[in-house]
């Protein structure tokens, strides 16, 4: 970025600190459901405004309330409003959480937006469709640690591995140059090498939330587990458990496979570990949790 585009990029940072300054209880805005029903990577949150008409004697505030975000977050995307309350009738855009809408510098990563405004760059990318940054950019007004992932003192990693036995790592989690590109994209978990049928294990007890083939992901199971963690394994090639099935750690989820479309070519299990914040579930680097583990 230029003198010009940084100077730009500060003034706009300096006005999100009204919004992600503020506290917000996680229980009363967007707590994410247990089940994994809707698509694991959601359109753009910018592509999701609702709109709203006035109706007689509403406010601003009621308004705010009926879609549990704040005022000041309807007043920015309805600036016409800003003095003084709308009119009965009007069409006001509300978004699905707390956040505000900027202009996107030219050549601006997700790292760059991430660094100015505080938030994960993991958590932008999802949030703003799985894409390279556009024009504007959602940047969401919750209030969390940017570092989620608990300290050793309180936490002892995973109780088990996703595999019979260890695995080289085919793909990290985190950005990655596309050969023969110039972009970078981010990978949400650890690739693990693995032959197809190679049983896949859950790495710690919980409830089956997702168990379906879902999109790039292939076969797809997801278990939530206690304290807010939630792992995902992907690709396989066959499915041994149903939603809202208890397992154990240990408990065979199905087999490595080759469905969906692998960043790699060779056989693997994608495994994801996430965390659960106010605007659903964290991607977080699988093999901190992995390494912490006494076993």
């Amino acid at each position: 970025m230029n003198s010009k585009q940084k100077k730009t990029f500060i003034r706009v940072a300096s006005f999100s600190t009204l919004f992600l300054g503020l506290a917000i209880a996680p229980s009363r805005f967007l707590a994410p459901s247990l089940a994994q029903n809707t698509p694991v990577c959601q359109s753009s949150v910018l592509s999701r405004l609702q709109t709203h008409q006035v109706k007689a004697g509403e406010t601003i505030e009621a308004i705010a309330a009926q879609y549990q975000i704040f005022p000041a977050i309807i007043l920015h995307f309805n600036p016409a409003w800003q003095n003084t309350q709308p009119a009965t009738g009007s069409i006001l855009y509300i978004p699905p959480l707390n956040g505000i809408e900027v202009s996107t510098p030219s050549g601006a990563t997700w790292q760059d937006l991430a660094d100015a405004y505080g938030v994960r760059a993991d958590v932008l990318f999802e949030l703003n469709g799985c894409q390279m940054p556009g024009e504007t950019t959602f940047i969401p007004g919750t209030s969390w640690s940017p570092h989620s992932v608990p300290k050793a003192s309180n936490y002892v990693g995973l109780s088990s591995y996703p595999l019979r036995d260890r695995a080289a790592i085919g793909l990290t989690y985190g950005w990655h140059s596309q050969q023969g590109t110039e972009e970078n994209e981010f990978h949400n978990g650890i690739d693990l090498l693995a032959s197809v049928g190679t049983p896949v294990l859950a790495a710690e007890a919980g409830i089956v939330a997702f168990a379906d083939r879902q999109g790039n992901y292939g076969n797809l199971a997801v278990i939530n587990h206690e304290g807010g963690r939630q792992t995902r394994y992907a690709h396989l090639d066959t499915l041994n458990v149903v939603p809202g099935q208890e397992v154990q750690t240990g408990a065979i989820l199905g087999t490595v496979g080759t469905s969906g479309k692998p960043d790699i070519p060779q056989p693997h299990l994608h495994f994801e570990v996430r965390y659960q914040v106010p605007i659903g579930w964290v991607a977080q680097d699988p093999e901190i949790h992995l390494i912490l583990a006494n076993w």
